[in-house]
């Protein structure tokens, strides 16, 4: 991740969106970077950035996906080369691509529910 990777991530969240888009990132460094800091103030109108508070991964909803994964890599057989594990990451990501309602579990967790999309939004 670096900063150029976020932008075109921001970019292409904003690119087909009518409405402002609000997106929560944790403080890894380059979400503070200048250039990010610069892209934001000229897209203001499209994204507002909130930052979750330092050390408090039980607020961060990609710390549930991380569990997931650990939990989907080491179930069955164990991976005994980093190609296996490589293709065992990759088959669990992809079967949660296929059950967004799994996904969607995480964020009813009490701790990650300040993210949930309200209907009266």
């Amino acid at each position: 991740m670096n900063s150029q990777v976020l932008i075109k991530f921001m970019e292409r969240l904003i690119k087909d969106s009518d409405k402002k888009v609000f997106l929560i990132l944790d403080n890894l460094k380059v979400h503070h970077s200048n250039m990010v800091t610069d892209w934001l103030k000229e897209h203001k109108e499209q994204i507002e950035v909130f930052h979750l508070p330092a050390y408090s991964p039980e607020l961060n909803p990609d710390e549930y996906l991380n569990g997931d994964l650990k939990v989907g890599v080491h179930s069955g057989v164990p991976a005994r080369t980093k190609e296996q594990l490589k293709r065992k990451a990759i088959s669990h990501l992809r079967k949660l691509q296929k059950l967004p309602g799994r996904v969607m579990k995480y964020f009813r967790h009490p701790k990650i529910a300040y993210a949930k999309l309200e209907a009266a939004i």
